[in-house]
């Protein structure tokens, strides 16, 4: 009885000491394991804030090529989606590392604050159908041209926090264009205006403005650019006094416009006499509005007194930040124009600029929301819900960084007058949303 008794005993130490080497071995494993996620979590966020920034997100990389998107097997694909919302989940929470024009870090967000996962209303979406397909043409055309030369449009940003790729967006440009050809060849609707059909066969990801100076603003704002058509001369005159100016190729390798602001350029620097007479050449002469418009939009419509017109796009500034909330007469950047067979956005050079079409093209923050997304922006006009499709083909000063606004290209208008009334029927806030071919 002693014996049993003793050996009943050693069982239960036994089993007990088994039991505590099993729990401390888990515990310490799963504060290795944790210690380690920890790290690549800090040494992730530490890569991305560094400053500045790399053009190239991790999420990219392993495409060397971003039109790949076109070779991924649909098996491949479907595997890839088994996972989205396990990485969705994760990728929500991460933080993303907003950057400036020159690819500094400015601050972080977390992506639940800026995106999430949405549905369109039953309201048809608006847009012209040969418009939107010229502009989805173009934008995929300058990713598979332009690519490595211009690397920025390989950053993703904040929509990678909800696992959207390079090889997504341009999944969702070639989908779209296939089914705007087919629609169009059938002489019928396009499928893409029906919410339906976009709720079935794209994610639709809400936008959720991020404004730091006003934290309450709940919808994103619209505003509203344009082309402007205005008289010009070939010669300064008292009236056309104001000049616009092109770089000349060595300007390439010379920066010396670098050098001079806005109001050292109107001074006459490169007029006859000035010190750097012969640097540039003189593209036309406008009124100082003029200019101010051409400037602002960053396409103008030239009329000259010979009955010649021609657009001018902003081909480089001066290097100078553009002042948010400072007057256009006083800021110090300064833009030197090319002449353009279209009306162009965004692009790394001028000669590369995409050709654009008013009532489908967004300018917005290309770093840090990423060229070619498209959009759709809902608003409540009459008591119906309306909705506008567009891509985000275009850029500017104001975007850098800017993740709560948009500016809608409106169209060609003689004036301002012209273009208030056609815009006055277009919201100045609306709900935003992405598409992203699932």
């Amino acid at each position: 009885m002693n014996i049993l008794s003793s050996q009943k005993f050693r069982f239960t130490v036994g089993c007990a000491a088994l039991l505590f080497v099993s729990l401390a071995s888990s515990h310490l494993y799963t504060q290795s394991k944790n210690k380690q996620l920890v790290q690549q979590n800090q040494s992730f966020t530490q890569q991305e804030n560094s400053a500045p920034v790399p053009s190239q997100i991790s999420l990219t990389s392993n495409f060397q090529n971003p039109f790949v998107a076109q070779q991924i097997s649909d098996e491949i694909i479907d595997k890839q989606n088994a996972f989205l919302p396990q990485q969705n989940l994760l990728a929500a929470s991460a933080p993303y590392p907003v950057v400036d024009e020159f690819k500094k870090y400015k601050f972080s967000i977390n992506g639940s604050q800026v995106v999430s996962p949405g549905k369109l209303p039953s309201s048809k979406v608006n847009f012209n159908q040969g418009d939107l397909l010229t502009v989805l043409v173009n934008t995929r055309k300058y990713f598979q041209d332009y690519s490595s030369e211009d690397p920025d449009i390989l950053r993703t940003g904040m929509l990678a926090t909800q696992g959207v790729t390079i090889p997504d967006v341009l999944n969702t440009l070639n989908f779209m264009i296939a089914v705007l050809k087919e629609d169009i060849a059938n002489n019928r609707a396009t499928r893409l205006q029906d919410p339906n059909f976009i709720n079935t066969n794209f994610r639709v990801i809400k936008w959720s403005p991020y404004n730091p100076k006003n934290k309450q603003q709940k919808q994103l704002r619209i505003t509203k650019y344009a082309v402007f058509t205005h008289p010009g001369s070939r010669e300064k005159t008292s009236t056309f006094n104001t000049p616009i100016y092109s770089l000349k190729d060595n300007a390439n390798n010379d920066k010396f416009y670098t050098k001079y602001t806005k109001q050292d350029v109107l001074s006459g620097i490169y007029e006859p006499g000035g010190k750097e007479f012969g640097k540039v050449t003189s593209l036309a002469y406008l009124t100082r509005n003029g200019l101010e418009e051409a400037i602002m939009e960053g396409t103008i419509l030239i009329n000259f007194k010979d009955g010649y017109k021609a657009f001018f796009n902003v081909d480089r500034n001066n290097g100078m930040s553009y002042i948010r909330g400072l007057k256009a007469t006083a800021q110090k950047r300064y833009w030197y124009f090319r002449e353009v067979d279209a009306i162009k956005g965004y692009g790394y050079k001028i000669d590369a600029k995409i050709s654009i079409k008013p009532g489908v093209t967004f300018a917005g923050d290309v770093l840090n929301i990423g060229l070619g997304k498209v959009v759709v922006i809902e608003h409540t006009q009459g008591g119906r819900k309306h909705l506008r499709m567009g891509v985000i083909a275009d850029t500017g000063g104001a975007f850098l960084p800017n993740l709560y606004q948009l500016d809608f290209l409106a169209g060609v208008f003689n004036n301002k007058k012209e273009f208030g009334q056609n815009v006055s029927q277009l919201p100045d806030y609306a709900t935003a949303y992405f598409l992203v071919k699932k």
